[in-house]
C-alpha cells in the first residue's frame, strides 16, 4: 500500500497536497475552503478501514456524508463497484459488498455528477460532463 500511495503521489506532482486520513476523511473535508479542489481517494479503501476497525459503519458513513454536504471545496470522490463479480466467500467480504453498495448509493444520490470508468471508459450515469 506504501508503493501505491508513492505512487500516486508521484504521478499527481508537487503542485498536489496529499493527506493521509485513512479514517477520518469527515475531519479533513470540514477543513477545507471554497477554492480549494479535493480528490478523495478512495471510498472504497476508507469503508475497509472502518469495518477492520469495527467502527459504526452507519454513524461513520452518516458522518462522511453529512462532511461531504457542508464542505465548501470542490470534491471528487473514486469510489470501487464491487457487487457486479462474484459473490464473496466468506462473511466479511458479504458485509463489505453490501456495505460499499450502500455507500455508493449514497454517494451517488449526493453528487451531481456521477461517472463509472469502466477499462479506462466513462460513461455518464448521472449529470453531464462540462
Amino acid at each position: 500500500m506504501v508503493e501505491k500511495v508513492a505512487l500516486h503521489t508521484a504521478r499527481r506532482g508537487p503542485e498536489w497536497q496529499t493527506h493521509e486520513v485513512p479514517m477520518k476523511a469527515a475531519e479533513l473535508l470540514s477543513t477545507l475552503g471554497p477554492d480549494d479542489i479535493c480528490l478523495l481517494d478512495c471510498a472504497t479503501l476508507w469503508l475497509s478501514n472502518q469495518m477492520l476497525a469495527e467502527a459504526d459503519l452507519a454513524a461513520a458513513q452518516d458522518a462522511l456524508l453529512q462532511a461531504i454536504d457542508s464542505c465548501a471545496a470542490d470534491l471528487v470522490i473514486v469510489s470501487n463497484e464491487v457487487g457486479q463479480g462474484i459473490v464473496p466467500e466468506t462473511p466479511l467480504g458479504r458485509s463489505f459488498r453490501e456495505a460499499q453498495g450502500r455507500l455508493n448509493i449514497r454517494l451517488a444520490a449526493e453528487a451531481d455528477l456521477v461517472i463509472q470508468v469502466t477499462v479506462g471508459l466513462p460513461v455518464v450515469l448521472k449529470g453531464a460532463l462540462p
